[in-house]
């Protein structure tokens, strides 16, 4: 049995799939992560360097 592997998101993608990845990581809509992405980015700061830090060591989903 294979387990659940995070990717980024190469169907539910807006800049880079991180938000859709982790959307589907977790089964939720994408819609509730972007917008907790942006509360965090606007209220905490880090949130757009941990989207680049994300984009940059999480793998692409491969095409199936």
């Amino acid at each position: 049995m294979e387990g659940k592997k995070l990717y980024r998101s190469s169907e539910n993608k807006v800049i880079c799939g991180v938000c859709g990845g982790i959307a589907e990581y977790f089964n939720i809509d994408p819609t509730v992560v972007r917008v907790g992405w942006a509360i965090v980015s606007v209220f905490g700061g880090a949130g757009v360097l941990a989207y680049i830090v994300a984009a940059v060591i999480m793998p692409r989903q491969e095409e199936v």
